[in-house]
């Protein structure tokens, strides 16, 4: 039986059991896409990431439990972790992923992983009807995903969207987002994303390819720093530098083993 090792990560933390989770299957090649799939749905973690070699660069895949995705941060930045866990990758490597969002690198800095990630300029749209119970006072729309600007970072934390509306919005993900009220955060963030299975994500490195853009702007400053209100919480470096978004965070592996190939 051909088996491939499995990795268990905690992305955009430095400590067990916080963060975003994330599988990384190391794979030498592409499998089946539905096994794929349904390896995804077994692990049931907001994504599943699966990587092998691909020329001189890699490829890399997103699955959450029920649907494959464009863009993942937590799990480009888990796969990094991964692969220099298992000795595929050394401290100041810059690793290429071919996604589905073009080329997306990794560099590698000692136990920090910085993510070079496409922006996603966000245009003013009004806030939905749907979501007028949270108090937002602005909208944004990006490529795929909605931003809404509530009063404070408390009414973030307090944030309890209707998900049947936010699914009903044709969005891929809901944001919910403030200026930051302390601990060093420049602003700060829950997103919710039940049309493709995850009710609310713990930390979204892809997120801030709009947030960044976004709270740049509205702050006057390229670099930032974001926190991430779910329950496990997460902090984000964000650095915004024209089409690019560059994330920076911390990793640890939880578990580790070998799962069964098809």
């Amino acid at each position: 039986m051909t088996e491939a090792p499995l990795v268990w990560v905690d992305a955009f933390t430095d400590r067990p059991f916080a963060g975003n989770p994330a599988a990384v299957c190391l794979l030498d090649g592409p499998v089946d896409d539905g096994w794929m799939q349904s390896l995804a749905g077994e692990l049931g973690l907001s994504e599943t990431a699966y990587v092998w070699p691909d020329g001189d660069a890699l490829s890399l895949r997103w699955f959450t439990p029920v649907a494959e995705v464009d863009l993942c941060g937590h799990a480009t930045l888990a796969a990094a972790h991964a692969l220099a866990g298992a000795g595929r990758a050394a401290d100041g490597d810059v690793l290429a992923f071919h996604t589905r969002s073009g080329v997306l690198t990794a560099e590698i800095r000692g136990d920090l992983v910085e993510l070079d990630l496409p922006a996603d300029p966000p245009a003013a749209v009004p806030v939905p009807e749907g979501l007028a119970g949270l108090g937002a006072r602005s909208a944004a729309r990006g490529r795929g995903d909605l931003a809404v600007e509530l009063g404070d970072a408390q009414r973030v934390r307090d944030a309890v969207p209707d998900l049947g509306a936010v699914v009903a919005l044709g969005v891929r993900a809901l944001y919910v987002t403030a200026t930051g009220d302390g601990d060093g955060a420049d602003y700060v963030l829950r997103v919710f994303a039940p049309a493709v299975g995850i009710d609310e994500d713990p930390v979204t490195g892809s997120a801030q390819c709009l947030l960044g853009p976004y709270w740049a702007d509205r702050l006057g400053r390229r670099s930032l720093q974001a926190v991430q209100l779910s329950r496990r919480g997460g902090r984000l470096a964000v650095s915004v530098d024209g089409d690019r978004v560059r994330v920076g965070g911390r990793a640890v592996t939880v578990l580790a083993g070998r799962v069964a190939l098809p």
